[in-house]
């Protein structure tokens, strides 16, 4: 008798979101049955034939106990939304679920914590460490022993040598790459193509070979505030 699969709602209704459901749907044991958005998001009432609920009160209707979320999101303020999302369905209580496709390679040892999206082609090696809500697209190369913060972006073909440590809220762009035993401190943003040789500093964006930290900073590229200083 075939297990019956557990039941996912996605929050988001974008781009990321209907991916989401493709590889949920494809290749995990969950059962997408709807989606969830704020009311200011959106008056529609379906999204690619399932229902879209009120993320207000989506509690009174889902329950906690027995439907699990996952927060389908970009990097949008630097993964400050995401990370606003991925608080408030924890405080309601909802358990957030991570997507790991079956065609990445995990290592021994390895931690992935919730509601990451990890997809396909990703090598993640022996005991690397992934925080929670970290977005991993395709084809990156994490190296043995590093470890990336909590709710971080790394878009594709991303080469994160060994040893190395990824600050909380980063991006990382396409093509960029990481020497080993280097460590990127929280709110940086490294452009695509950057090749980071030396440890950075907070809130910096990084360019060029080798990666020079740009005149502005990324607090004000995206109208941001330090985490410390940050009310939620």
């Amino acid at each position: 008798m075939q297990k019956l699969r557990e039941e996912l709602i996605i929050v988001g209704i974008g781009e990321i979101a209907e991916m989401a459901y493709e590889y949920f749907t494809l290749d995990s044991i969950y059962n997408v049955i709807a989606f969830s958005a704020e009311k200011s998001y959106t008056d529609n009432t379906q999204l690619l034939g399932l229902p879209i609920v009120r993320l207000e009160n989506i509690e009174s209707k889902f329950s906690p106990d027995r439907y699990k979320l996952f927060i389908a999101l970009g990097y949008d303020k630097l993964n400050r939304s995401r990370m606003q999302f991925y608080q408030e369905c924890k405080a309601k209580g909802y358990e957030l679920v991570s997507y790991i496709s079956s065609k990445a390679y995990i290592g021994n040892d390895v931690e992935i914590g919730d509601n990451c999206f990890i997809l396909e082609g990703n090598v993640l090696q022996r005991k690397v460490k992934i925080g929670n809500d970290v977005t991993l697209w395709s084809g990156n190369h994490i190296g043995h022993r590093s470890a990336i913060g909590d709710h971080c972006f790394l878009s594709s073909h991303i080469a994160i040598s060994g040893y190395c440590s990824i600050g909380q809220s980063c991006f990382l762009g396409i093509n960029s790459c990481v020497a080993d035993h280097i460590s990127i401190e929280e709110d940086c943003v490294i452009s695509a193509g950057a090749v980071i040789l030396n440890d950075t500093e907070n809130g910096k964006i990084y360019r060029g070979n080798p990666g020079i930290a740009a005149k502005i900073d990324s607090y004000k590229v995206f109208g941001i505030k330090p985490r410390l200083e940050m009310t939620i």
